[in-house]
Protein backbone atom coordinates (compact mmCIF):
# COMPACT_ATOMS: atom_id res chain seq x y z
CA UNK A 1 0.00 0.00 0.00
CA UNK A 2 1.15 3.65 -0.83
CA UNK A 3 1.31 5.78 2.40
CA UNK A 4 -2.29 6.93 3.13
CA UNK A 5 -2.43 9.99 5.11
CA UNK A 6 -6.41 9.98 5.71
CA UNK A 7 -5.76 6.42 7.08
CA UNK A 8 -2.60 7.02 9.39
CA UNK A 9 -5.04 10.19 10.92
CA UNK A 10 -7.85 8.23 11.24
CA UNK A 11 -6.10 6.70 14.05
CA UNK A 12 -5.69 10.38 15.95
CA UNK A 13 -8.68 11.73 17.92
CA UNK A 14 -7.27 15.02 18.49
CA UNK A 15 -6.44 15.61 14.92
CA UNK A 16 -10.32 16.22 14.10
CA UNK A 17 -10.54 19.77 15.60
CA UNK A 18 -9.45 21.49 13.35
CA UNK A 19 -6.51 22.44 14.55
CA UNK A 20 -2.64 21.95 12.96
CA UNK A 21 -0.17 20.45 14.89
CA UNK A 22 2.97 21.47 13.79
CA UNK A 23 4.53 21.22 17.60
CA UNK A 24 5.49 17.89 17.34
CA UNK A 25 9.12 18.38 18.50
CA UNK A 26 7.39 19.50 21.98
CA UNK A 27 5.09 16.36 22.16
CA UNK A 28 3.00 14.67 19.34
CA UNK A 29 -0.74 13.40 19.80
CA UNK A 30 -1.26 10.25 20.78
CA UNK A 31 -3.40 7.30 18.77
CA UNK A 32 -6.57 6.13 19.96
CA UNK A 33 -4.59 2.73 20.43
CA UNK A 34 -2.79 4.75 23.08
CA UNK A 35 -5.22 6.21 24.81
CA UNK A 36 -7.40 2.66 24.78
CA UNK A 37 -4.17 1.18 26.72
CA UNK A 38 -3.94 3.69 29.15
CA UNK A 39 -7.70 3.01 30.27
CA UNK A 40 -7.61 -0.81 30.08
CA UNK A 41 -4.94 -0.29 32.13
CA UNK A 42 -6.76 1.02 34.62
CA UNK A 43 -9.85 -1.09 34.08
CA UNK A 44 -7.92 -4.52 33.78
CA UNK A 45 -4.44 -4.20 35.82
CA UNK A 46 -4.01 -1.19 38.18
CA UNK A 47 -2.02 -2.44 40.65
CA UNK A 48 2.04 -2.51 41.78
CA UNK A 49 4.64 -4.87 40.61
CA UNK A 50 5.02 -8.80 42.01
CA UNK A 51 1.64 -8.88 43.93
CA UNK A 52 0.42 -12.47 44.61
CA UNK A 53 -2.88 -11.49 42.82
CA UNK A 54 -3.54 -11.17 39.30
CA UNK A 55 -3.62 -7.35 38.54
CA UNK A 56 0.00 -7.08 39.90
CA UNK A 57 0.72 -10.36 37.44
CA UNK A 58 -1.08 -8.15 34.27
CA UNK A 59 0.93 -5.69 35.62
CA UNK A 60 4.32 -7.55 35.39
CA UNK A 61 3.50 -9.20 32.38
CA UNK A 62 3.09 -5.09 30.74
CA UNK A 63 6.30 -4.07 32.03
CA UNK A 64 8.28 -6.66 30.61
CA UNK A 65 6.30 -6.63 26.91
CA UNK A 66 7.27 -3.02 27.25
CA UNK A 67 10.81 -3.78 27.40
CA UNK A 68 10.62 -6.07 24.31
CA UNK A 69 8.95 -3.88 22.58
CA UNK A 70 11.82 -1.09 23.04
CA UNK A 71 14.24 -3.48 22.51
CA UNK A 72 12.89 -3.94 19.29
CA UNK A 73 12.34 -0.50 18.69
CA UNK A 74 15.95 0.47 19.15
CA UNK A 75 17.68 -2.80 18.42
CA UNK A 76 18.92 -3.23 21.59
CA UNK A 77 19.95 -7.30 22.25
CA UNK A 78 18.24 -8.06 25.47
CA UNK A 79 14.75 -6.32 27.09
CA UNK A 80 16.48 -6.16 30.00
CA UNK A 81 18.68 -3.22 28.89
CA UNK A 82 15.50 -1.01 28.93
CA UNK A 83 15.19 1.47 31.49
CA UNK A 84 11.87 3.84 32.18
CA UNK A 85 11.68 6.59 34.15
CA UNK A 86 9.43 10.01 33.88
CA UNK A 87 11.14 11.31 31.17
CA UNK A 88 14.20 11.68 29.56
CA UNK A 89 15.68 14.38 31.73
CA UNK A 90 15.39 13.17 35.03
CA UNK A 91 16.70 9.67 33.25
CA UNK A 92 20.22 11.34 32.73
CA UNK A 93 20.25 13.39 35.85
CA UNK A 94 20.04 10.11 37.25
CA UNK A 95 22.65 7.88 35.18
CA UNK A 96 25.39 11.66 35.04
CA UNK A 97 24.93 10.81 38.53
CA UNK A 98 25.98 7.60 38.59
CA UNK A 99 28.68 8.08 36.33
CA UNK A 100 30.36 10.53 38.16
CA UNK A 101 31.09 7.72 40.93
CA UNK A 102 33.48 7.16 38.50
CA UNK A 103 35.25 10.83 38.13
CA UNK A 104 38.15 11.95 39.38
CA UNK A 105 39.32 15.79 39.44
CA UNK A 106 40.22 16.62 36.14
CA UNK A 107 38.62 14.19 34.46
CA UNK A 108 36.93 15.51 31.18
CA UNK A 109 33.39 15.67 29.52
CA UNK A 110 32.58 16.12 26.14
CA UNK A 111 28.89 18.02 25.32
CA UNK A 112 27.85 20.17 21.90
CA UNK A 113 26.16 23.54 21.78
CA UNK A 114 23.72 22.01 19.52
CA UNK A 115 22.49 19.74 22.42
CA UNK A 116 18.86 20.36 24.81
CA UNK A 117 19.83 21.30 27.89
CA UNK A 118 19.36 17.78 29.58
CA UNK A 119 21.94 16.53 27.29
CA UNK A 120 24.04 19.38 28.87
CA UNK A 121 23.15 20.43 32.54
CA UNK A 122 23.37 16.56 33.97
CA UNK A 123 26.97 16.98 32.61
CA UNK A 124 28.00 20.42 34.12
CA UNK A 125 26.09 19.18 37.43
CA UNK A 126 28.98 17.01 37.80
CA UNK A 127 31.96 19.47 38.00
CA UNK A 128 31.10 19.62 41.41
CA UNK A 129 33.21 16.19 41.50
CA UNK A 130 35.84 18.18 40.07
CA UNK A 131 34.90 17.35 36.24
CA UNK A 132 36.23 19.46 33.70
CA UNK A 133 33.06 20.22 30.94
CA UNK A 134 34.51 20.90 27.04
CA UNK A 135 32.06 22.25 24.97
CA UNK A 136 31.78 21.45 21.26
CA UNK A 137 31.38 24.35 18.76
CA UNK A 138 29.05 24.54 15.86
CA UNK A 139 29.21 26.30 12.50
CA UNK A 140 26.44 28.91 12.91
CA UNK A 141 25.60 29.09 8.84
CA UNK A 142 24.40 25.67 9.02
CA UNK A 143 24.22 24.39 12.72
CA UNK A 144 26.19 21.56 12.08
CA UNK A 145 28.77 20.28 14.44
CA UNK A 146 32.38 21.40 14.36
CA UNK A 147 34.02 18.02 14.13
CA UNK A 148 37.29 19.61 13.52
CA UNK A 149 36.65 20.98 17.37
CA UNK A 150 35.30 17.97 18.81
CA UNK A 151 38.22 16.18 17.26
CA UNK A 152 40.68 18.76 19.27
CA UNK A 153 38.62 18.66 22.46
CA UNK A 154 38.65 15.23 22.92
CA UNK A 155 41.94 13.18 24.47
CA UNK A 156 43.09 10.78 26.87
CA UNK A 157 40.94 12.65 29.37
CA UNK A 158 37.74 12.11 28.28
CA UNK A 159 35.53 9.83 30.25
CA UNK A 160 32.21 10.85 28.53
CA UNK A 161 31.01 12.20 25.23
CA UNK A 162 26.90 13.48 25.12
CA UNK A 163 25.93 13.98 22.22
CA UNK A 164 22.64 14.45 20.69
CA UNK A 165 21.18 12.10 17.73
CA UNK A 166 19.51 15.27 15.91
CA UNK A 167 18.92 18.87 17.61
CA UNK A 168 15.56 19.36 19.14
CA UNK A 169 15.81 23.16 17.59
CA UNK A 170 17.29 23.04 14.20
CA UNK A 171 16.58 19.49 13.08
CA UNK A 172 20.48 18.67 12.45
CA UNK A 173 21.39 15.22 12.62
CA UNK A 174 24.76 14.26 13.93
CA UNK A 175 27.28 11.59 12.34
CA UNK A 176 26.80 9.40 15.19
CA UNK A 177 28.66 6.57 13.95
CA UNK A 178 32.14 8.91 13.34
CA UNK A 179 31.41 10.33 16.68
CA UNK A 180 30.69 7.30 19.15
CA UNK A 181 33.87 5.44 16.88
CA UNK A 182 36.30 8.25 17.78
CA UNK A 183 35.15 8.13 21.82
CA UNK A 184 35.40 5.10 21.80
CA UNK A 185 39.29 5.24 20.55
CA UNK A 186 39.54 7.36 23.35
CA UNK A 187 38.24 5.15 25.59
CA UNK A 188 35.49 6.96 26.65
CA UNK A 189 31.79 6.41 26.72
CA UNK A 190 29.08 8.08 24.81
CA UNK A 191 25.63 8.67 26.11
CA UNK A 192 22.96 9.82 23.06
CA UNK A 193 20.12 12.42 23.40
CA UNK A 194 17.85 10.60 20.90
CA UNK A 195 14.64 12.10 21.94
CA UNK A 196 14.53 14.74 18.73
CA UNK A 197 15.88 11.60 16.39
CA UNK A 198 13.67 8.83 17.54
CA UNK A 199 10.15 9.83 15.73
CA UNK A 200 12.23 11.06 12.79
CA UNK A 201 14.79 7.75 11.70
CA UNK A 202 15.09 4.18 12.49
CA UNK A 203 17.40 3.86 15.38
CA UNK A 204 19.84 0.85 15.59
CA UNK A 205 22.16 1.02 19.05
CA UNK A 206 24.12 -2.28 17.96
CA UNK A 207 25.01 -0.66 14.89
CA UNK A 208 25.99 2.26 16.67
CA UNK A 209 27.40 0.99 19.37
CA UNK A 210 26.40 3.89 21.75
CA UNK A 211 27.07 2.54 25.43
CA UNK A 212 23.94 4.68 26.62
CA UNK A 213 20.92 6.23 24.80
CA UNK A 214 17.84 7.89 25.85
CA UNK A 215 14.38 8.73 23.66
CA UNK A 216 11.24 10.17 25.11
CA UNK A 217 7.95 8.18 24.09
CA UNK A 218 5.62 11.44 23.80
CA UNK A 219 8.22 12.80 20.91
CA UNK A 220 6.59 9.70 18.96
CA UNK A 221 2.91 9.25 20.11
CA UNK A 222 2.70 7.86 23.52
CA UNK A 223 2.39 8.83 26.68
CA UNK A 224 4.90 11.54 28.92
CA UNK A 225 7.47 8.90 29.85
CA UNK A 226 11.62 8.30 29.09
CA UNK A 227 13.15 5.43 27.92
CA UNK A 228 16.85 4.78 28.49
CA UNK A 229 18.52 2.12 26.62
CA UNK A 230 22.47 1.22 28.09
CA UNK A 231 25.23 -1.65 27.70
CA UNK A 232 24.18 -4.75 29.71
CA UNK A 233 27.90 -4.84 31.02
CA UNK A 234 27.74 -1.35 31.64
CA UNK A 235 24.49 -1.00 33.68
CA UNK A 236 26.05 -4.08 35.59
CA UNK A 237 28.93 -1.93 36.68
CA UNK A 238 27.43 0.94 37.47
CA UNK A 239 26.14 1.87 41.14
CA UNK A 240 22.27 3.02 41.38
CA UNK A 241 21.27 5.51 43.74
CA UNK A 242 18.17 3.52 44.87
CA UNK A 243 16.14 2.64 48.27
CA UNK A 244 17.47 -0.43 49.74
CA UNK A 245 14.81 -2.97 49.49
CA UNK A 246 15.13 -2.30 45.38
CA UNK A 247 16.71 -5.22 43.37
CA UNK A 248 20.08 -5.34 42.35
CA UNK A 249 20.29 -6.06 39.00
CA UNK A 250 19.57 -4.08 36.01
CA UNK A 251 17.10 -2.53 34.83
CA UNK A 252 15.21 -2.50 37.86
CA UNK A 253 17.97 -0.65 39.94
CA UNK A 254 17.77 2.59 37.88
CA UNK A 255 14.15 2.34 38.33
CA UNK A 256 13.45 4.40 41.66
CA UNK A 257 10.18 3.68 43.15
CA UNK A 258 7.01 2.95 41.92
CA UNK A 259 6.80 3.21 37.79
CA UNK A 260 4.40 5.03 35.89
CA UNK A 261 2.60 1.75 35.10
CA UNK A 262 -0.32 3.16 33.13
CA UNK A 263 2.17 5.20 31.02
CA UNK A 264 4.03 2.47 30.06
CA UNK A 265 0.93 0.47 29.54
CA UNK A 266 0.97 3.21 26.63
CA UNK A 267 3.98 2.95 25.52
CA UNK A 268 4.31 -0.36 24.49
CA UNK A 269 0.66 0.39 22.37
CA UNK A 270 2.73 3.27 20.82
CA UNK A 271 5.59 1.34 19.64
CA UNK A 272 2.92 -1.40 18.25
CA UNK A 273 1.15 1.37 16.54
CA UNK A 274 4.13 2.00 14.94
CA UNK A 275 4.59 -1.39 13.96
CA UNK A 276 1.27 -1.22 12.38
CA UNK A 277 2.32 1.42 10.09
CA UNK A 278 4.94 -1.04 8.90
CA UNK A 279 2.79 -3.93 8.06
CA UNK A 280 0.77 -1.67 6.29
CA UNK A 281 3.48 1.11 4.67
CA UNK A 282 7.10 -0.83 4.88
CA UNK A 283 7.14 -3.06 2.26
CA UNK A 284 9.06 -0.71 0.09
CA UNK A 285 11.84 -0.58 2.65
CA UNK A 286 12.02 -4.26 3.61
CA UNK A 287 15.29 -5.21 1.34
CA UNK A 288 17.54 -2.29 3.37
CA UNK A 289 16.66 -4.55 6.76
CA UNK A 290 16.58 -7.48 5.51
CA UNK A 291 18.33 -8.96 8.95
CA UNK A 292 15.49 -7.73 10.59
CA UNK A 293 12.14 -10.03 11.38
CA UNK A 294 8.73 -9.41 13.21
CA UNK A 295 8.44 -6.60 15.44
CA UNK A 296 11.52 -5.04 14.73
CA UNK A 297 11.49 -4.96 10.80
CA UNK A 298 7.98 -3.48 11.07
CA UNK A 299 9.66 -0.75 13.22
CA UNK A 300 12.43 0.03 10.78
CA UNK A 301 10.58 0.15 7.87
CA UNK A 302 8.07 2.14 9.66
CA UNK A 303 10.52 4.52 10.26
CA UNK A 304 11.55 4.72 6.82
CA UNK A 305 8.21 4.76 5.36
CA UNK A 306 7.54 7.91 7.82
CA UNK A 307 10.76 9.61 7.16
CA UNK A 308 10.18 9.88 3.56
CA UNK A 309 6.70 10.85 4.01
CA UNK A 310 7.70 13.79 6.42
CA UNK A 311 11.20 14.84 3.69
CA UNK A 312 8.63 15.17 1.03
CA UNK A 313 6.77 17.36 3.28
CA UNK A 314 9.58 19.66 4.32
CA UNK A 315 10.82 20.41 1.13
CA UNK A 316 7.63 22.16 0.48
CA UNK A 317 7.75 23.74 3.65
CA UNK A 318 10.94 25.16 3.20
CA UNK A 319 10.57 26.38 -0.89
CA UNK A 320 7.54 28.39 0.95
CA UNK A 321 9.59 29.54 3.91
CA UNK A 322 12.21 31.15 1.80
CA UNK A 323 9.92 32.81 -0.34
CA UNK A 324 8.85 34.89 2.33
CA UNK A 325 10.10 38.38 2.97
CA UNK A 326 11.93 39.25 6.18
CA UNK A 327 12.31 35.36 7.04
CA UNK A 328 15.67 33.91 8.48
CA UNK A 329 15.94 30.30 8.57
CA UNK A 330 18.54 28.62 11.02
CA UNK A 331 19.84 24.88 10.20
CA UNK A 332 20.43 23.01 6.93
CA UNK A 333 18.63 24.61 3.87
CA UNK A 334 20.32 22.97 0.92
CA UNK A 335 17.31 20.34 -0.15
CA UNK A 336 20.37 17.59 -1.45
CA UNK A 337 21.15 17.73 2.18
CA UNK A 338 17.95 17.10 3.78
CA UNK A 339 18.81 13.51 4.62
CA UNK A 340 20.91 15.06 7.47
CA UNK A 341 18.24 17.02 9.35
CA UNK A 342 14.98 16.09 10.78
CA UNK A 343 11.81 18.01 9.23
CA UNK A 344 12.19 20.54 11.81
CA UNK A 345 12.74 24.30 11.51
CA UNK A 346 13.59 27.20 13.42
CA UNK A 347 13.00 30.79 11.74
CA UNK A 348 12.70 34.23 13.06
CA UNK A 349 10.69 37.34 11.13
CA UNK A 350 12.05 40.89 10.79
CA UNK A 351 10.69 43.03 13.23
CA UNK A 352 8.58 40.48 14.75
CA UNK A 353 9.18 38.48 18.09
CA UNK A 354 8.93 35.04 17.78
CA UNK A 355 6.00 34.84 20.23
CA UNK A 356 4.05 37.26 18.21
CA UNK A 357 4.34 35.32 14.91
CA UNK A 358 3.49 31.76 17.02
CA UNK A 359 0.67 33.95 18.61
CA UNK A 360 -0.54 34.62 15.14
CA UNK A 361 -0.24 31.21 13.93
CA UNK A 362 -2.12 29.98 17.06
CA UNK A 363 -4.72 32.81 16.65
CA UNK A 364 -5.38 30.73 13.09
CA UNK A 365 -5.38 27.40 14.94
CA UNK A 366 -1.87 26.25 14.02
CA UNK A 367 0.15 25.39 16.86
CA UNK A 368 3.85 25.90 16.90
CA UNK A 369 6.65 26.54 19.35
CA UNK A 370 8.78 29.61 20.10
CA UNK A 371 11.22 30.74 22.17
CA UNK A 372 14.56 27.84 23.22
CA UNK A 373 13.36 24.57 24.01
CA UNK A 374 15.59 23.96 26.16
CA UNK A 375 18.40 24.26 23.48
CA UNK A 376 19.18 27.50 25.06
CA UNK A 377 23.19 26.57 24.39
CA UNK A 378 22.32 26.96 20.75
CA UNK A 379 20.19 29.65 21.07
CA UNK A 380 23.12 31.72 22.93
CA UNK A 381 25.71 30.66 20.09
CA UNK A 382 23.43 32.33 17.35
CA UNK A 383 22.68 35.43 19.34
CA UNK A 384 18.87 35.28 19.40
CA UNK A 385 18.28 34.33 23.12
CA UNK A 386 18.06 37.89 23.98
CA UNK A 387 15.61 38.53 21.32
CA UNK A 388 13.17 35.44 22.22
CA UNK A 389 14.74 32.59 20.40
CA UNK A 390 12.91 31.61 17.72
CA UNK A 391 9.48 29.64 16.19
CA UNK A 392 10.18 26.51 15.24
CA UNK A 393 7.59 24.47 12.94
CA UNK A 394 7.84 20.44 13.16
CA UNK A 395 6.03 18.22 10.83
CA UNK A 396 5.04 14.67 12.27
CA UNK A 397 3.82 11.77 10.32
CA UNK A 398 0.29 12.85 10.24
CA UNK A 399 0.40 16.14 8.93
CA UNK A 400 -0.56 17.05 5.08
CA UNK A 401 0.37 18.82 2.15
CA UNK A 402 -2.89 21.37 2.67
CA UNK A 403 -1.34 22.17 6.18
CA UNK A 404 1.74 23.03 5.08
CA UNK A 405 0.38 25.04 2.29
CA UNK A 406 -2.06 26.67 5.23
CA UNK A 407 1.06 27.90 7.35
CA UNK A 408 2.64 28.98 4.83
CA UNK A 409 -0.53 31.13 3.58
CA UNK A 410 -1.37 32.77 6.80
CA UNK A 411 2.61 33.62 6.88
CA UNK A 412 3.04 35.52 4.09
CA UNK A 413 -0.16 36.71 5.05
CA UNK A 414 1.41 37.64 8.24
CA UNK A 415 4.60 39.07 6.97
CA UNK A 416 3.01 41.16 4.16
CA UNK A 417 0.92 42.86 6.55
CA UNK A 418 3.61 43.42 9.31
CA UNK A 419 5.78 44.90 6.52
Amino acid sequence: MTYDIHEIRSHFPSLQSGAIFFDGPGGTQVSQQVIDAVSDYYKTANANTHGAFATAQRTDAILAEARSAFADLLNAPSPNEIIFGPNMTTLTFNLSRALGRWLNPGDEIIVTHLDHDANIAPWLALEERGAVVQRVDIHPDDCTLDMADFEKRLSTKTRVVAVGGASNAVGTMNDLKTIISLAHMADALVFVDAVHLAPHAPIDAQNLDCDLLACSVYKFYGPHLGVLYGKSDLLDRLQAYKVRPAENQPPHKFETGTQNHEGIAGALAAVNYLASVGEKYGAPYAAQYKQFSGRRLALKTALAAIKEHERNLFVSLMVGLRAIPGITIYGITDHTRFDYRTPTVAFTLNGQTPRAVAEYLGRNNIYVWDGNYYALALMERLGLEERGGAVRVGLAHYNTAEEVERLLQVLMEYAARET
